[in-house]
């Protein structure tokens, strides 16, 4: 058994020979000479490895060899129970409708009431159906701006993504270029009546125009007359189709919060 005694010179010499062999190898790299493949190399020329405090087997000037790359696992063999489990995708939960799309409307269920009274209305309610109304009115549909709030307090426009400022998406909304048409709609819904919808829950809410929560084949005459103040008589032989109202509503929480201005189904 050969034993090795490293001291401070053997180790300076041996950082200068790695230097001095590092060198070589750039010139190697740089000029026409012939590239030589390891095995052309002498091990004479090779350093010795310094042996491990337990390593009595390795032969004096052998060199080191890679521990062998294990073949991946095939299909057929059992997983190893000590991995750790592969994580499942995340369960991404389908979004919730909004407020303002059109309600289940059970046609043999109790109508709503429908009530044109505003002093029946909870104070917070009827104070923004005034200011709505009056802004509606100015012909500003800038002055719907202070209404309409911000992130989770903002009212529902659309039933997809508005895509920047609330004010231009209800201006493109609109038939003419400054939102009055829009404006106008706001104004005329408002003066219907309205239905109390979902009380006592977390939907409740007060809807304007009462079309919303009543079906189309149970209007009787004269509210027909109050629809086509509203839509013309192609748009209800449209709706007719889905059998319920589809034009503009707009609904407040019973804490006064515009909760949606939209249309569809």
């Amino acid at each position: 058994m050969t034993s090795y005694t490293l001291t401070s010179a053997s180790i300076l010499s041996a950082r200068r020979l790695a230097l001095a062999a590092g060198a070589v190898l750039c010139v190697f790299a740089t000029t026409s000479l012939p590239a030589y493949a390891l095995s052309e190399i002498k091990r004479e020329e090779l350093p010795a490895p310094a042996p491990g405090p337990d390593d009595q087997s390795v032969p004096e000037n052998a060199v080191p060899m890679p521990d062998p790359i294990a073949p991946p696992p095939s299909s057929d063999e059992p997983a190893d129970p000590s991995a750790p489990d592969e994580e499942e995708p995340e369960q991404v939960e389908p979004e919730e409708p909004g407020a303002g799309t059109m309600p289940d409307l059970d046609p043999n269920a109790p109508l709503p009431e429908v009530v044109y009274d505003l002093s029946r209305l909870p104070e917070p309610v009827r104070r923004m159906h005034g200011l709505l109304v009056e802004a509606a009115k100015t012909g500003d549909i800038e002055k719907l701006r202070p209404l309409i709030g911000t992130g989770d307090s903002a009212p529902q426009l659309s039933f997809g993504d508005i895509g920047g400022d609330p004010i231009e998406f209800l201006r493109g909304l609109s038939g003419d270029t400054e939102g009055q048409e829009i404006l106008a709609i706001i104004e005329e819904i408002l003066d219907a009546g309205y239905v109390h919808l979902g009380e006592g829950t977390s939907d409740d809410l007060y809807v304007w125009p009462y079309f919303f929560g009543i079906p189309l084949d149970r209007l009787d005459a004269r509210q027909r007359v109050e629809l086509f103040k509203i839509v013309t008589a192609g748009d209800y032989e449209d709706m007719k189709t889905f059998g319920s109202y589809i034009f503009y509503r707009l609904g407040i929480t019973p804490e006064g919060r515009w909760a949606f201005f939209v249309a569809g189904d």
